[in-house]
């Protein structure tokens, strides 16, 4: 048996049937509560001192665990800064007759130090024995920028949605109002729920939620839901025993096979209970998939706001969706599979026809959400299994056979993209080449699938929508902007856009 590292901590849990779910799965909130319980160990081995939770990121569930297999949840602190820790949590399941493991979760937590009085707290560092410990020390760094940023960017993605007009709060048949999901729900804090400070454990305050948040779910798909992620939340106070907490949930909006739902909570002593003035403790918002009796994915109807409380969650949940699909591919663990073919002359033509009807498959296939749209320029995203698509949208005021032309000359392509650097070999599939072997200096990333596709709107006018399907070398290019923390999609696109309009014609129209 594998030996744990000095600062790390494990937890393995045989899967009871009081652990289970209805279908005989492991509850989504029984594993919340053991993660959370496991980094506040590891937590508290490293500072030698008491310490809470702080704040959660993004937890993705990747497998579920069936009653008799077993969990194991490794924790570890990856970076201490003045009185805060990151922590890492790797969650495994193992069939015990097969004897096979697979990975449920990678997720980051922060937990904080409690001061004994009046003394300060510096946390020591943390000891790097490995490569890859040196690797999550440095991420760290840029985890916690994204956690800081968090705000400020909800914040701006929510004004930027304000400015445009959102096609899908259009009238469309078969909309539903989200009023018949609203859920609430009362607990007492007992001993029990408490944990080893005298507070309301912060897992079992996670695995109320999620029992709440399934309920919303399963009035608005009539079928099983199953907790795909939760969305990354701080908890704004504590809460003890003898507290009433309030729990309110609700669907906030709706996005082909998955939900989110938003869960309120709010905690109150006897005297706020009698005036009614509770303290405002947590929200999270939890993303569902759901399957039917016959174990296939459920499609969501799609949500119709109504008041402007409706339209404040509705529109924010679309803000969430990007921030979080940003972070995925920040914190992602997925390794790089190959997908380079070899090329040479005999293969050429094959290769380019698969790569033209790739193209065109990827753009023809239904489920893109609009992400962002600004001016001339909208961005949508395919979410299919592991895969991630970009869809850049252009309006150009330049005829369609023009366009066509500037783009398809790549030397060309320095004059309008920033990002470009000469000695890229640009494909719309990435190849190896004999002629061209791998270089120590540089990084070399795989394209799948990527291209143009230009449609004439009249004779002066067209579109221009760039198509990638994002593989994991290039993800973290794309990060920033799915996110929303940064705009260079945008800006390289603006710049194209801007290039086309101000070329000469240089007599190419009359070459077509």
């Amino acid at each position: 048996m594998e030996r744990p590292e000095p600062a790390e901590v494990r937890m393995s849990q045989a899967i009871q049937p009081a652990h289970a779910n209805p279908r005989g799965e492991l509850s989504a909130g029984q594993l919340l509560k053991w993660i959370d319980a496991t980094a506040c160990l590891a937590a508290e081995k490293h500072a030698g001192i008491s310490c809470v939770t702080a704040s959660v990121d993004d937890i993705q569930f990747e497998e579920t665990a069936k009653v008799g297999q077993v969990i194991t949840i490794k924790a570890k602190v990856t970076r201490a800064f003045s009185t805060s820790m990151e922590i890492s949590i790797k969650v495994i399941v193992q069939d015990m007759l097969t004897g096979i493991e697979k990975l449920v979760s990678v997720a980051f937590s922060t937990f904080v130090a409690k001061p004994v009085g009046k003394e300060k707290i510096h946390l020591k560092p943390v000891t790097l024995l490995t490569e890859q410990d040196h690797v999550e020390h440095n991420l760290a760094s840029e985890r916690r920028k994204v956690r800081l940023h968090h705000e400020d960017t909800f914040k701006n993605l929510m004004k930027e949605n304000s400015e445009f007009d959102d096609p899908i709060c259009d009238e469309e048949e078969g909309m539903v109002s989200t009023g018949g999901t609203a859920v609430q729900s009362i607990e007492l804090v007992l001993p029990p729920h408490a944990n080893h400070h005298g507070n309301t454990f912060g897992g079992q305050i996670m695995a109320w939620m999620e029992s709440l948040a399934t309920i919303s779910a399963s009035r608005l798909c009539r079928a099983h839901p199953l907790l795909k992620s939760v969305d990354m939340f701080k908890f704004r106070g504590p809460s003890a025993v003898g507290d009433r907490l309030v729990f309110n949930a609700i669907v906030n909006n709706t996005f082909q096979t998955c939900v989110e739902v938003g869960v309120r909570v709010e905690a109150f002593d006897c005297q706020e209970w009698s005036k009614g003035q509770g303290r405002h403790i947590n929200s999270a918002f939890l993303i569902y998939n759901a399957v039917n009796d016959k174990e296939e994915m459920v499609t969501f109807p799609r949500i119709k706001p109504i008041s402007k409380d409706d339209f404040r969650r509705y529109h924010g949940a679309i803000a969430r969706k990007r921030i979080r699909l940003g972070r995925k591919y920040v914190t992602s663990h997925k390794e790089e599979v190959p997908v380079c073919v070899q090329w040479d002359i005999s293969n050429q033509v094959s290769l380019s026809n698969a790569n033209v009807e790739a193209l065109k498959n990827l753009a023809a296939k239904s489920g893109w959400e609009v992400t962002s749209a600004v001016e001339k320029i909208k961005i949508y995203t395919l979410e299919e299994h592991d895969l991630l698509s970009v869809w850049v949208e252009k309006h150009v005021e330049r005829p369609a056979h023009l366009t066509y032309h500037l783009l398809s000359d790549f030397t060309k392509r320095p004059l309008w993209d920033p990002h470009f650097v000469s000695t890229y070999t640009v494909a719309v599939k990435s190849v190896l080449l004999p002629s061209v072997p791998p270089c120590p200096h540089y990084i070399r990333s795989e394209i799948i699938c990527a291209g143009f596709l230009i449609r004439a709107i009249d004779s002066s006018s067209c579109t221009v929508s760039y198509f990638n399907q994002i593989s994991a070398s290039i993800s973290p290019y794309f990060a920033g902007n799915l996110g929303g923390w940064s705009k260079s999609i945008e800006e390289t696109a603006a710049s194209c856009i801007k290039f086309i309009e101000n070329a000469t014609d240089g007599g190419l129209i009359n070459t077509f």
